[in-house]
């Protein structure tokens, strides 16, 4: 069975400066597991690698779709499968990097999900009940429905807790027994798995830096820049860093309160990061501080 490293760990934790140091040294080629780097045009506020930043590493899974589609982690899952695929037959190693564990684990866990069709009048429905009734209740809905599900998902995530609703609507199961039900495939690769760890304080002192950085390179001006291009508000801007900017542009908060507030967000995705990768025991757990490529190349 062909191996696979994986490279994972919380926002800000060094993983795209390993990963690109290791593929220079084991002719390997990089298949990101972000789920908004897959995003055009959304570049600083994802902290997505710049072609002087890749050092001539080839890239995939990054800028393969427009903010306004849908995308799903089965998608994903098929796509990265894909890539890795070419990567192998080209006689590369694959290295899978990023932060987004539903990705990661759809890997490694081999899991079959099913084709869930999307229905636009029950969006529309839930967009509808947001305006009127506020985010919190339909959390709360959600969370009845699947609590363990909901301990991954912050309360104004409403991207991922409306997609809670949406596959119970659709299917009559929620999220976590469709996730345990579908491990029943082999996973086709024998995956590597290495996550960086760091000291709470350090990391989120790296998040603040990386958010005042962000600032300074334009974030702002690349919202307005997305906001432009499209007609109707893009499902991609409710990310982390970019749905704070949209407010800020709509007057709901001073340009110093949407800094603090991505700040503040962003340490608390860093946090339910950790939490789901530390449920994975099979990760090799390195210290972020010090992890050099030498240590991934077995």
């Amino acid at each position: 069975m062909e191996k696979v490293i994986v490279i994972c760990g919380p926002t800000a934790s060094g993983k795209t400066a390993l990963s690109i140091d290791l593929a220079k040294h084991i002719n390997g080629e990089i298949v990101s597991a972000d789920s908004m780097q897959i995003y055009k045009y959304m570049d600083i506020g994802t902290a997505k690698p710049t072609k002087e930043e890749m050092q001539g590493i080839k890239h995939y899974m990054i800028d393969i779709i427009y903010p306004n589609q849908r995308y799903s982690v089965a998608n994903y899952q098929k796509d990265a499968i894909k890539a890795i695929d070419e990567i192998i037959a080209k006689g590369k190693r694959p290295i899978v990097v990023g932060g987004t564990g539903l990705y990661i684990d759809s890997l490694i866990y081999g899991i079959e999900y099913q084709d869930i069709k999307f229905d636009e009048q029950y969006r529309e429905y839930l967009e509808k009940r947001v305006q009127a009734e506020g985010l919190e209740k339909l959390y709360q809905e959600a969370n009845q429905i699947d609590s363990q599900a909901m301990l991954k998902i912050s309360h104004n995530d409403k991207k991922r807790i409306l997609r809670v609703l949406e596959i119970y609507h659709a299917t009559g199961k929620n999220k976590t027994q469709q996730e345990i039900e579908s491990r029943k495939n082999a996973p086709k690769y024998d995956y590597k798995v290495y996550e960086l760890v760091w000291n709470r304080e350090v990391l989120y002192e790296r998040i603040n830096k990386r958010v005042d950085l962000m600032i300074e390179k334009g974030l702002i001006d690349e919202v307005k820049s997305i906001c432009k291009k499209y007609n109707e508000f893009p499902t991609a801007m409710q990310g982390l860093g970019y749905k704070e900017v949209v407010k800020y542009l709509q007057g709901e908060y001073s340009k110093d309160d949407m800094i603090e507030k991505i700040k503040m967000e962003t340490r608390r995705y860093a946090k339910r990061q950790m939490t789901w990768f530390r449920k994975n025991k099979q990760n090799i757990r390195l210290d972020g501080a010090t992890a050099i490529w030498e240590e991934l190349d077995e």
